[in-house]
C-alpha cells in the first residue's frame, strides 16, 4: 500500500513546516510532535520519507557512507569505491525496543572463538542520512531517550562492550510524536528536541468533513488517491532540495544573532542550546523562504518552534508560549536602522516600551501566578515541598524509573543470569569460566575459544524502576477541619512531584460521604493528577473501608495490566472510620486483606492537635506499611534527618 501523500493531510501548518525545516536543516535536532490522539502524527511523519531527496551510499556498507565523504571510522571500511543511490529512509523504533537493538552489539560468539570484532549495526546505524521516528517517545525508556538525543547531537554512535568501542556515523532527522494525556518528557529530555510542534484536531465542521473524505477516499484505493497528489508532493519535494543546496549561502548577521540572543533572554530558557537552535532554524527558514539573509520573520517563526518547551515552568505546566512577550523581545531587539523616522522611534519606543512591559508582565504573572493562585485558593494547597522517598521492599523487575531497586538491563552488575537465559547484556567472564573445562573434550587446536551456545552466560544488573504510586485520600468532612486540608494537599503534591521525578506511574482514590471513587485511573501522567487533587471536594462521613476495599480492586486490575509494576499504596488519613455499620472492624478487615496481598504501604497520619488517638498508626500496624506523621513527610525535617542516621 502507497503511503498517505504529504500534501494530501488537511490542516496542521505548523507541523508541516516543523518537519520540513528539519528536513532542510537536520543539524536543528528534529521535532517533538505533541497533540492527542487522533491527529494524523504518525501520518504525516511518516510521509514525510517520501519528500527527501535520495541519497547514495557506497555498495555493501551497512552504514550508509557517503561515497564522496566516506566515514574513515566505519566498521566496513574501507569501501572499495562502488555507488548506489537509494531513497532516504524512514526507521521507526518499537516503544519496546532493547539497548542492543538500538545502538547495536557486539558478537561475543565470534569474539571469543575467532578473536574478531563482529559488531551487528542496531537503528541509529540503518536511520544514517535518513529519518528516525519514535512514536510515543515518552513511554519510551529514559536511557534509550538518553542515547537517542546523544546521537543526534552528535551526529555518531558508539557501543561499548567488554572492551571493545565501535563508532559510527550516526546523522539523521530524529521525529518523536507523543500524547500529552500519557506523561511529559522530563525537561532535560525536552530539551534536546530542537523543536517541538502542538497538533490538535480542527473543530470547524468543514475541515473535519474534508479529513473523513480524504481518509476514506485513500483506504478506497490508495494508488489511484496517492496519484492525485503526485504533483503537489514532487512540487514540494523539489523546494525541499532547492533549500537545502540556498543553506550554506544564507548569511547570520550580527544584528539577528542580538536578536536571537534578547528573544532567548527575554524567556529565560536555561543554557545555550535554545540560542543555537533558534539559529539554526532561523537560518533553514530563511533558505525556505529563498533568502540569503535571516530576517526578523524568520527569528520569529523560529522562536515560536524551539522555545516553548524551554521555558522556565513548574514541572506541572504544561509547554507554551505567549506570543505578546515574544512581539515584545523582537521590538527591543530591533537594531537602530530598522524602518522608522528617528525622532518617532526613540521616544515611540521609550513611551511604548514602559507602557507596554509592564502590562506584558501582569498578564503573565496575573495569568500564571494569578491563575495558579486562584486554583490553590479553591484547593486550600501549601506550596509543594521535596517530599521523602518511599520505596518498595525487594528486588523488582518493573520498568525503569529512581524508586525501588529492581532487575534492569542497565546499572551494575551484582551476578550472573542462570543459565540458559539470553537477556540484558553478555558477561564475558562468566562466559570464559562456563566453556574454559571443555576445551580439550571439545578439541580446541586454536587461539580461540571452541564455545557452543549454552556457555553464554548474561550478567543480572541491579537498577531502579518506577513503581505505581496508589494515592487513597481521605475527603470527609474531618479532613477540612482546621485547615488541615490544605496541608494534606501539600504533602500530597510534594509527593507527585517526587514521583513525576522518580517516572511513576500514579492513580488517585478518594473517599467521602459514605462512598469511595476512582478519581484517577493509573496513568503515566501526573499533570492529570495535579489537576485531580486541585479540584478535590470534601465533606461527609469517612468511609475508610470503601476507600481500602476500592484501593484493592484498583491494584488488582493494574496487576493484570501492568505485572511488573510493583505498587506502593499511600494511605492519607487520620485513621478515623465513620460511615456505615462496623465502619471500624471493616476497615480492619480491609487493611489486613492489603496487608495479606503483599501490598507496600504508607501511612500519612493527618491527626493534628494535643489529644490524639492514634488510629492511623492502628491502620498503618494492620497493613503491615510504615507509618509517617503529616508533618514528616519533608526530606528536611528533623525527625527525618535523626530516623536517617539511625539507621
Amino acid at each position: 500500500m502507497r503511503p498517505y501523500p504529504f500534501t494530501a493531510v488537511v490542516g496542521m501548518p505548523d507541523l508541516r513546516l516543523g518537519l520540513v525545516l528539519s528536513a532542510i536543516s537536520p543539524a536543528i535536532g528534529g521535532v517533538l510532535v505533541r497533540g492527542e490522539k487522533g491527529t494524523a502524527k504518525s501520518t504525516m511523519v511518516r510521509a514525510l520519507a517520501g519528500l527527501l531527496p535520495e541519497v547514495d551510499v557506497v555498495e555493501a556498507c551497512r552504514f550508509s557512507c557517503d561515497p564522496a565523504a566516506p566515514d574513515p571510522d566505519c566498521p566496513d571500511a574501507p569501501h572499495d569505491g562502488s555507488a548506489v543511490r537509494r531513497p532516504a529512509r524512514l526507521v521507526e523504533l518499537p516503544v519496546g525496543a532493547a539497548e542492543d537493538r538500538v545502538i547495536g552489539s557486539l558478537n561475543l560468539e565470534r569474539a571469543l572463538t575467532e578473536g574478531v570484532t563482529d559488531f551487528q549495526p542496531g537503528l541509529l546505524a540503518a536511520a544514517h542520512r535518513g529519518l528516525l521516528y519514535v512514536d510515543e517517545v515518552n513511554l519510551l525508556h529514559d536511557h534509550l531517550v538518553d542515547t537517542l538525543l546523544d546521537a543526534a547531537a552528535m551526529g555518531r554512535a558508539t557501543v561499548e562492550r567488554e572492551g571493545v568501542s565501535v563508532s559510527h556515523a550516526a546523522r539523521f532527522v530524529l521525529i518523536g510524536t507523543m500524547n500529552p494525556e500519557e506523561g511529559e518528557l522530563r525537561p532535560q529530555l525536552l530539551d534536546r528536541f530542537g523543536l517541538t510542534v502542538e497538533v490538535a484536531a480542527s473543530r470547524d465542521p468543514e475541515q473535519r468533513a474534508e479529513v473523513i473524505r480524504r481518509r476514506l477516499a485513500y483506504e478506497a484505493d490508495p494508488d489511484s488517491f496517492a496519484a492525485r497528489y503526485e504533483d503537489t508532493d514532487a512540487q514540494l519535494a523539489a523546494e525541499i532540495a532547492a533549500a537545502q543546496k540556498l543553506l550554506p549561502s544564507v548569511e547570520l548577521s550580527d544584528d539577528a544573532l542580538r536578536q536571537i540572543a534578547e528573544v532567548c533572554a527575554a524567556f529565560e530558557v536555561d543554557g545555550m542550546r535554545a540560542d543555537i537552535v533558534t539559529a539554526r532554524t532561523a537560518v533553514a527558514h530563511a533558505a525556505w523562504s529563498g533568502r540569503t539573509e535571516v530576517s526578523t520573520e524568520d527569528i520569529r517563526v523560529a522562536a515560536r518552534l524551539a522555545l516553548p518547551h524551554r521555558r522556565r515552568r513548574n514541572p506541572f505546566d504544561a509547554p507554551g508560549i505567549d506570543e505578546e512577550q515574544l512581539e515584545q523581545a523582537l521590538r527591543d531587539a530591533e537594531p537602530p536602522e530598522d524602518p522608522g523616522p528617528p525622532d518617532d522611534d526613540g521616544p515611540g519606543s521609550g513611551s511604548d516600551a514602559p507602557a507596554e512591559t509592564p502590562q506584558g508582565q501582569q498578564n503573565d504573572g496575573g495569568g500564571e501566578p494569578g491563575g495558579g493562585g486562584s486554583e490553590q485558593q479553591s484547593v486550600g494547597a501549601g506550596k509543594p515541598y521535596r517530599a521523602r522517598m518511599f520505596s518498595v521492599a525487594g528486588l523488582g523487575e518493573g520498568a525503569h524509573g529512581k524508586r525501588s531497586r529492581a532487575v534492569t538491563d542497565a546499572g551494575r552488575t551484582i551476578g550472573v543470569r542462570p543459565p540458559g537465559t539470553r537477556e540484558g547484556r553478555p558477561h564475558l567472564v562468566a562466559t570464559v569460566r562456563a566453556a574454559a573445562p571443555h576445551q580439550r573434550s571439545r578439541g580446541r587446536d586454536g587461539a580461540g575459544l571452541a564455545l557452543r551456545p549454552g556457555d553464554l552466560r548474561f550478567a543480572l544488573r541491579e537498577g531502579r524502576e518506577g513503581n505505581l504510586v496508589l494515592f487513597c485520600v481521605d475527603a470527609s468532612g474531618s479532613m477540612g477541619a482546621k485547615s488541615r486540608m490544605r496541608e494534606v494537599k501539600a504533602a500530597v503534591l510534594s509527593l507527585l512531584l517526587d514521583a513525576y521525578q522518580r517516572r511513576d506511574k500514579v492513580g488517585l482514590v478518594t473517599f467521602r460521604a459514605g462512598a469511595a471513587e476512582l478519581a484517577l485511573p493509573p496513568t503515566i501522567s501526573v499533570e492529570a493528577a495535579a489537576a485531580r487533587l486541585e479540584g478535590l471536594p470534601t465533606g461527609g462521613r469517612t468511609p475508610l473501608a470503601e476507600g481500602l476495599l476500592e484501593a484493592a480492586r484498583v491494584l488488582r486490575v493494574e496487576a493484570v495490566r501492568d505485572p511488573r509494576r510493583r505498587p506502593l499504596l499511600v494511605v492519607v488519613t487520620d485513621g478515623r472510620a465513620t460511615s456505615g455499620a462496623d465502619a471500624v472492624a471493616r476497615s480492619q478487615q480491609a487493611a489486613e486483606m492489603l496487608a495479606a496481598a503483599g501490598v507496600a504501604s504508607v501511612v500519612m497520619d493527618c491527626e493534628t492537635g494535643r489529644m490524639r488517638l492514634g488510629l492511623a498508626a492502628e491502620l498503618a500496624a494492620r497493613l503491615g506499611g510504615e507509618h509517617v506523621p503529616l508533618g514528616e513527610v519533608a526530606a528536611d525535617t528533623l525527625a527525618t534527618e535523626v530516623r536517617r542516621r539511625a539507621a
